[in-house]
């Protein structure tokens, strides 16, 4: 897994940049606030803030209750203070791995962040200790099928087995495995998205600038337009457009 570090140096370079570029993540955010069909909760823990569009519907689904909203990234929760300054809201910068508070939530939450844990199912028994007894834990993950379009126009480019970060993502079956150990009662749906690109580079462009790069690609180093060039002609060729699948 990624390091801690390059983890909050992803997140932190692309603060400003990260809601210009979240609309699938934005997407994830909307789709899970409806699940849940009571606004009664007063204590809530949202993990993963970012820039707090997650955040933002909490507050709304649950105009009474506390919240706290907690990101690995200084600069997040910065951008997240400013955004939803005002509010029954407190910004904590921290590392929801190792969280610990005395007193126990109604609800907690999560948005497009547990794919980055380096433990996940540690992390979840932390959290059932947080839980009221008739808490509620909802969360969205990644899965590894996203970005398998580049992965395979990147595996035919270069010859050989290509390793995205994302493909390293927990699946459903291990990720049920986990909750179904940890908690009494528990559901999983999965969903696909699919998204299209003018380009190769703007896909590119949307992977940086939201903070999902991982470990990045080539070892780093930048393509040459010519490589970019080569790479987005066999992407169309295999799929017949710039499209992205997310898990």
């Amino acid at each position: 897994m990624l390091s801690k570090e390059v983890i909050r140096n992803n997140f932190s370079k692309c603060a400003r940049t990260y809601d210009q570029y979240s609309q699938i993540q934005n997407l994830c955010a909307a789709e899970l606030i409806a699940k849940v069909k009571t606004n009664g909760f007063k204590r809530v823990l949202d993990l993963g803030c970012g820039t707090g569009n997650y955040t933002r519907l909490l507050k709304i689904k649950f105009p009474f209750a506390s919240i706290r909203a907690l990101d690995i990234s200084q600069e997040m929760i910065q951008v997240c203070r400013k955004k939803l300054a005002g509010g029954n809201i407190e910004f904590i910068v921290a590392d929801a791995e190792g969280i610990y508070f005395p007193e126990k939530f109604d609800l907690i939450s999560s948005n497009a962040a547990f794919q980055w844990f380096e433990d996940l199912e540690k992390a979840f028994k932390r959290y059932r200790r947080l839980l009221k007894k008739e808490g509620l834990i909802l969360f969205s993950l990644f899965g590894p099928l996203s970005f398998c379009e580049l992965g395979q126009s990147l595996e035919e480019f270069s010859g050989e087995k290509v390793f995205l970060t994302a493909s390293r993502f927990l699946d459903k079956p291990q990720v049920e495995e986990m909750l179904k150990s940890v908690f009494r009662k528990t559901e999983i749906r999965e969903e696909i998205y699919k998204k299209e690109y003018a380009s190769l580079a703007d896909l590119l462009k949307s992977i940086k600038y939201t903070g999902t790069k991982g470990q990045g690609l080539s070892g780093g180093k930048p393509w040459s337009k010519e490589s970019l060039a080569a790479i987005e002609a066999i992407y169309k060729n295999k799929f017949k457009k710039i499209r992205a699948t997310y898990q």
